[in-house]
């Protein structure tokens, strides 16, 4: 996420898992959530189009995490 966002002035170890995405947490903004849609897609095969709850996945790194598993386990 860092790599495909730019992020040059993080680390991993930086971003608690719990921290917020958006906002006063990581800072991300909405067209950093259109291409995190995207590495969604590429790398996990994960699609998020016409989901009601995208602001509960996109709450956090943990959040994030576990909708990735369980979309490929009910895939």
């Amino acid at each position: 996420m860092i790599e495909a966002l730019s992020l040059e002035d993080l680390k991993a170890e930086d971003i608690s898992d719990e921290a917020p995405l958006f906002g006063e947490g990581l800072g991300l903004d909405s067209l950093d959530a259109v291409e995190l849609v995207v590495i969604l897609q590429r790398k996990f095969g994960v699609d998020v189009k016409g989901l009601e709850n995208r602001r509960e996945i996109f709450q956090n790194l943990n959040s994030l995490a576990q909708y990735i598993v369980d979309a490929r386990r009910n895939a």
